[in-house]
């Protein structure tokens, strides 16, 4: 299994896991987290089959990856489209993207709840502005639902969408080509 794993602090239960794969790859930025990150690799002795590089989710290295993961970030990016369209560049015909997203609903008020307005606070100070802030300039918006990420997924060619789990606090999406 070659698997691509985007913006997560791998722990070490994680990197067992890894190190049992074929092939992965992580990118993330900034380069501090992916530091930290190789030198664990490194103790759990999969420096043979994990490699880290810095980069944005639109400009990752590699194809034909079985597997891509992003973790709460989607939302936080200034062209959502570029990056879906690089996650689906680099995958298997047969890959999938997991994508876990903060829970919310498509209208205000599906979002009317203790979390939503945890959610609403936190992304009009820090992740509506970032988004903004970067290369796109385009924003997914204080609380992009399911309808918001399926569109983004459909104009990046994706043809097979679904929604795999759902918690008080994320959404996990299983996305294919």
């Amino acid at each position: 299994m070659v698997v691509r794993v985007s913006r997560i602090v791998i722990a070490a239960a994680c990197l067992v896991w890894l190190a049992g794969c074929e092939t992965t790859s992580t990118s993330d930025n900034p380069f501090a987290r992916l530091a930290g990150a190789s030198g664990k690799t490194a103790d759990a002795g999969a420096s043979d089959r994990v490699a880290f590089e810095v980069a944005t989710a639109q400009t990752f290295t590699g194809t034909g990856y079985d597997l891509v993961t992003m973790f709460d970030c989607l939302h936080d990016m200034g062209d959502p489209v570029a990056a879906a369209r690089r996650v689906r560049e680099s995958l298997a015909p047969d890959g999938t993207w997991l994508l876990v997203e903060p829970a919310a609903g498509d209208a205000v008020e599906d979002n009317l709840n203790p979390v939503s307005r945890l959610y609403y606070n936190g992304s009009l100070f820090l992740c509506v502005p970032n988004a903004l802030s970067q290369t796109g300039g385009y924003a997914l918006g204080a609380q992009a639902g399911e309808a918001a990420i399926r569109e983004v997924a459909a104009e990046a060619g994706f043809t097979r969408f679904r929604q795999a789990a759902r918690t008080a606090f994320n959404l996990v999406y299983e996305i294919r080509p």
